[in-house]
């Protein structure tokens, strides 16, 4: 046996960096998938490599030799025995007849103890085709699908690597495809380099025992004699190989990143260190034909090395997910791709001189399409740091059942493929790149800005909508987006106060004090750019209904009753011993709160009763579960269809939403025409696709937590009517509406009588000089604050650009003049004199000063980040569109959904209002008294 030396090697990422490489790995794992789509051929998804397994076992036995000190590492021990799954399969990613030239493919994996396995992966060929990741793919992704369009792939290839490097591939692959007649006289070869312990690298092998009796000729007519041969071949006997290794020796004649090189050398044999037997008998094993097997399923002793191992991790995690219907491809047409850039070109031009609102109906609806494309290509930006190198791990355990079936209350496993993936703690991301100002932190002073331009100086209406969009879009967004807070006197951000202001009691019973302290936000970490602050949300990203379920297990068991939610016999949320109700989420409680929590508790009770009712069978869990669901899409499909027409009230974005959840009338020939040429996948409506990130793991962010700061929404004071007569119940200042008095309110009122009041008066104006008085000193939690002033400082503390920068990266024009922000005479000299320069505005005071088109209740502005964030809540949930489907919610729940409306909702569980607005209306509008 050859001693071999101990030399240093050396690895190289490609882009320069282990963040740089991962980046491209990703672009490379898509074409991966991309290679499985074209092979499929419209039929099932299969492996995107050695699609057809022609034998498996999973009780071989693997036992090592007598090996040398240097090799004695980990699990490789002089004796050592492990049970080892075995796998042999065709190299190509396609199903095709054992008769077929072809590379052949074996797969172990290694069972050294449940916390402990290796997977090792070899090919029928001694050197590899591609020389780095880049090669691998780009192959991969043009010899796929066979026909004409392998070769038209492969003239494609000869631009992107290079005619001579083309050739050298095709001329290995073809050498190295043979008819092989037995997977049992093959070897089969690593091709690639892995650590052995800390200062080995070697290449391993798996070549037949000695004397092992070649195959006849295989019969003609069996496609798949491979597995005949080798059921044959085991009913006569043990087969067995030599598992050997070919160490590095040198960066000339054993490269670690290009994999095109041969290791073999007559001066360094294979070192024979063990000997794996597949007893007789052995049968072939559908459990060992389901392994996903990925070499870094593995120890960090053993971990693979050189850039075509790096891509394998994230492009076979890639291939096996796109197989098991894990993670999924959204493949655009030629057509859509041909007329989607041109649609932004043309759109791009228009928009200079008229912006979309001003276009007609069919025409505005395409610009909204053509935006939201280039708003997903521009402006989804991961912040999460994320694995970069790859990191060895033990063999994923196969998905439960339940987290297939059922949303987690924390939100992991939404995406199967990547189960942190949205869950609680996850880092709010970017729709345009984070800034670091440290200077412009107090400037302006923000509660000079808060005293000038927010304050409420008499309560400006929004005419067009009701009270219950204010209570609904706070009963959303504590669904979304919650960031962890310091206590006060932890971390405090200190801002200090005006000149002309004596002081602030930052407590209740406090001392003034000289600054208005703020409770810090927790941060998560450093970015991987080393200088971004994260924050982790504290609740789930998904749209789940985590306000009314919890945003943990523990928790959302402690609000259960069996599988309803816990309520009063009179229908009502039970309270803690403070006085507050137990829900999922009671921060920031008010009245308007209060009454959304119950009536989706109710709904939850009748779902129950409903599913129960037809599925007698059903435990607890079952029904809570599926009830949560059901809930949920009721939710997402209310805020979608209702209450963002009724903010946005323009006919253009009623159809646009509608749109969004149910496809493209059928009746519409003209949006449909447009929609089949531009985005085919809108024709049917997001529910009835499947999930698209569109090449950003999915996240809330930052920005969106901004353009939904509409505090302005609440006014100040409220007056409650009896419906059945008119007549005036009593009123109350907001203040009385808050914390523990919200209960009181809504029992001694009734749900009834409180969402009618609701309903026919008007929320505030999200606008200027029009933030609720109440909110100005605000007792939460033991501090005293100013929200308005808790708004500013937030947005800023977290890195969202000033307004002119926020428009500039959403791809809209900067404002030149304070002016253009405002006609009013009396705001731009207040502007002008807080502000050095238009560039400085803060973005909630541009947001809110902005002109809206007309209907709108916020700016065009915040529209951008909706636009492309309504969407993606929808389009990278699982729950919303792939298994959004009678197998998962039955079909009563996915009738149930499509059938409620808000109006029926209240209807259903206040009865007393069922006369008070018509089936039809929307019940975000204001109702007739």
């Amino acid at each position: 046996m050859t001693t071999g030396t101990r030399a240093p090697w050396r690895e190289a990422y490609l882009g320069g960096s282990p963040e740089a490489e991962r980046k491209i790995f990703e672009q490379m794992a898509l074409k991966i998938m991309q290679t499985q789509a074209k092979n499929a051929k419209g039929g099932p998804i299969v492996a995107g490599f050695q699609a057809k397994v022609t034998f498996a076992v999973d009780d071989a036995e693997l036992r090592f030799l007598d090996l040398p000190p240097e090799l004695r590492v980990g699990f490789a021990q002089p004796g050592a025995v492990y049970r080892t799954a075995v796998r042999f399969s065709n190299a190509e990613g396609r199903i095709l007849s054992d008769h077929e030239p072809d590379l052949r493919g074996a797969g172990l994996r290694v069972h050294v103890s449940a916390d402990e396995q290796h997977d090792l992966l070899m090919t029928s060929a001694p050197v590899a085709h591609a020389r780095d990741a880049r090669q691998f793919t780009e192959f991969a992704l043009a010899t796929a699908g066979g026909g004409i369009g392998r070769y038209l792939g492969l003239v494609r290839l000869v631009f992107v690597i290079g005619p001579f490097e083309t050739i050298r591939m095709v001329r290995n692959v073809l050498a190295g495809r043979t008819k092989a007649t037995s997977v049992a006289t093959e070897t089969y070869w690593s091709r690639t380099p892995v650590t052995w312990g800390a200062e080995t690298a070697v290449q391993y092998l798996l070549r037949p025992w000695t004397g092992t009796p070649d195959a006849g000729l295989p019969p003609a007519g069996d496609p798949d004699f491979l597995t005949h041969e080798m059921e044959h071949r085991l009913a006569l006997g043990d087969v067995r190989f030599e598992l050997c290794v070919q160490r590095f020796r040198d960066s000339r004649e054993t490269p670690i990143e290009d994999a095109a090189v041969d290791w073999r050398s007559s001066s360094a044999p294979p070192e024979p260190i063990a000997v794996l037997t597949i007893r007789t008998g052995t049968a072939d094993s559908e459990a060992a034909r389901a392994l996903r097997l990925n070499p870094w399923n593995t120890t960090d002793e053993f971990r693979p090395l050189g850039n075509l191992n790096r891509v394998r991790k994230a492009a076979y995690d890639a291939s096996a997910a796109h197989r098991d219907r894990e993670r999924w491809l959204t493949e655009l047409p030629l057509r859509n791709r041909i007329a989607g850039a041109a649609m932004r070109g043309i759109f791009g031009t228009i928009n200079r001189f008229r912006p979309w609102y001003r276009l007609p109906q069919t025409i505005s609806l395409l610009n909204l399409a053509t935006l939201r494309d280039v708003l997903r290509r521009d402006n989804l930006i991961d912040t999460e740091i994320r694995e970069a190198p790859p990191r060895v791990r033990k063999a994923p355990a196969p998905i439960p059942e339940d987290k297939r079936s059922y949303r987690t209350h924390e939100g992991s496993f939404n995406d199967l493929s990547d189960p942190p993936m949205g869950a609680v703690g996850a880092a709010f991301g970017r729709n345009v790149p984070g800034v670091n100002r440290p200077d412009l932190a107090d400037e302006p002073n923000a509660i000079a800005v808060s005293r000038e331009l927010l304050h409420r100086e008499s309560f400006i209406p929004a005419t067009s909508l009701n009270i219950l969009a204010a209570a609904w879009i706070q009963f959303q967004v504590h669904d979304w987006v919650v960031h962890a807070r310091h206590p006060l006197g932890v971390d405090d951000v200190r801002v200090p106060l005006p000149p002309d202001m004596p002081g602030w009691r930052n407590t209740p019973g406090g001392p003034l004090e000289p600054e208005m302290r703020i409770g810090g936000n927790i941060p998560k970490g450093i970015g991987a750019d080393g200088v971004e602050i994260l924050y982790g949300n504290v609740a789930s990203h998904w749209w789940d209904g985590s306000e009314v379920y919890g945003t943990n297990t523990s928790k959302a068991r402690a609000l259960r009753d069996g599988a309803k939610i816990r309520l009063t016999p009179e229908g009502y949320l039970p309270v803690d011993v403070h006085g507050s109700e137990i829900t999922g989420f009671n921060e920031a409680w008010w009245l308007g709160l209060s009454s959304m929590h119950t009536l989706f508790a109710r709904e939850h009770n009748f779902v129950c009763d409903q599913l129960r009712e037809r599925n007698p069978g059903w435990d607890d869990e079952r029904l809570y579960q599926t009830a949560r669901l059901v809930v949920a899409a009721i939710i997402a499909k209310i805020h979608t269809v209702e209450w963002t027409p009724a903010i946005l009230n323009t006919p253009v974005l009623d159809r646009a939403m509608h749109v969004n959840w149910n496809g493209v009338p059928a009746s519409d020939w003209l949006t449909r025409f447009g929609v089949w040429l531009t985005d085919v996948h809108t024709l049917k409506g997001i529910p009835k696709t499947v999930p698209d990130h569109h090449g950003t793991p999915y996240s809330l962010t930052e920005d969106f937590v901004t353009v939904y700061r509409m505090h302005p929404l609440v006014p100040d004071d409220y007056t409650f009517q009896d419906p059945a007569t008119g007549h005036t119940v009593r009123t109350e200042a907001l203040r009385d509406l808050l914390g523990d008095q919200a209960d009181d309110v809504l029992r001694e009122v009734g749900l009834t009588n409180v969402l009618y009041s609701f309903a026919v008066a008007n929320p505030g104006a999200i606008t200027l000089r029009n933030y609720p008085k109440t909110l100005l000193n605000l007792e939460r939690e033991g501090e005293l604050i100013d929200l308005s002033v808790v708004d500013i400082v937030r947005t800023r503390r977290r890195g969202v650009p000033r307004y002119n920068d926020f428009r500039a990266a959403l791809h809209m024009p900067r404002i030149e003049r304070f002016e253009d922000l405002s006609q009013d005479p009396d705001l731009v000299r207040r502007l002008s004199t807080l502000y050095r320069s238009v560039d400085e505005v803060d973005t909630m005071v541009g947001l809110f000063a902005e002109t809206p088109p007309e209907g709108f209740g916020f700016s065009d502005t915040a529209f951008r980040v909706f636009i492309l964030m309504a969407s993606r809540r929808l389009q990278s949930d699982r729950f919303l569109t792939a298994d959004y489907r009678p197998e998962i919610y039955t079909q009563f729940g996915i009738d149930h959904v499509e059938a409620t409306t808000m109006t029926s909702l209240i209807k259903r569980h206040c009865p007393g209002l069922a006369g008070l607005i018509p089936d039809e209306a929307n019940a975000f509008r204001p109702w007739a008294s």
